[in-house]
């Protein structure tokens, strides 16, 4: 039998709660009805794709589709959900604590979906030739651009075969660039402004090369738009 933590148990608990909550149930008597207010509104909507997906180098139009339709309008769809259903927690009093920490959760996860997804294709659509202020700081971090983009496919292939995303950032707290490795939509430096977001989850690549996530990472390097990069680290600055 497999021995669970605490930590494990309530996560487990929590979620299982929240999965509940989304699932939809009559509204308690006495609550009142949901404050439309700006943090649960449940209004977000797709940002569109802003290249053709089918003039991309070795990631085919089906892939790009696929990922862009399923999973990431997913993710804007269930935020739009758990917004609403927050809102409506927020009104009742008697709403379970753990069964709101759910939520809380799903929201954050969601969220963290919905911008690493636009990251991640907004960032698509260019030739993979880096320049601009962003390749001086690449090469002051890491010692030159090679070097930075040896270390970013080594901290992508720690992540294949399950899932997860790699993110060049910004840290603000130190003044440099750093490649991060995220298990998940809810992990991230804290003081990092995402500049490059690389889906390692297998819906992103199985359809175009199976388990060959090496040939994934290549053709999204070569299909990176360094002038959207460029300008997210000069924002980043600003």
């Amino acid at each position: 039998m497999m021995n669970l933590t605490r930590r494990d148990a309530i996560g487990r608990a929590a979620a299982g709660a929240a999965g509940i909550a989304l699932a939809g149930t009559a509204q308690p008597a006495g609550a009142q009805e949901p404050a439309r207010i700006a943090a649960f509104a449940g209004n977000h909507a797709p940002v569109p794709l802003r290249f053709d997906p089918a003039g991309l180098t070795g990631l085919s139009e089906r892939l790009i589709t696929s990922h862009w339709e399923n999973n990431y309008q997913g993710s804007v769809r269930a935020l739009n959900t758990i917004e609403l259903r927050l809102a409506e927690a927020l009104a009742d009093p008697e709403f379970p604590p753990v069964v709101y920490g759910g939520l809380k959760r799903e929201e954050l996860h969601r969220t963290g979906s919905v911008i690493l997804h636009e990251l991640y294709f907004e960032g698509l659509g260019g030739n993979g030739s880096a320049g601009g202020s962003i390749s001086e700081e690449l090469a002051r971090s890491f010692g030159s651009v090679d070097a930075w983009a040896a270390e970013f496919r080594r901290t992508a292939m720690s992540l294949s075969g399950g899932s997860g995303w790699c993110v060049l950032s910004y840290n603000r707290h130190t003044g440099s660039l750093h490649n991060y490795w995220a298990w998940d939509h809810m992990h991230g430096a804290v003081s990092g402004a995402p500049l490059i977001a690389l889906d390692m989850y297998e819906h992103s690549y199985h359809m175009d090369y199976g388990t060959a996530a090496a040939r994934y990472v290549d053709a999204f390097m070569a299909n990176l738009d360094w002038e959207v990069v460029d300008a997210r680290y000069r924002a980043a600055l600003a």
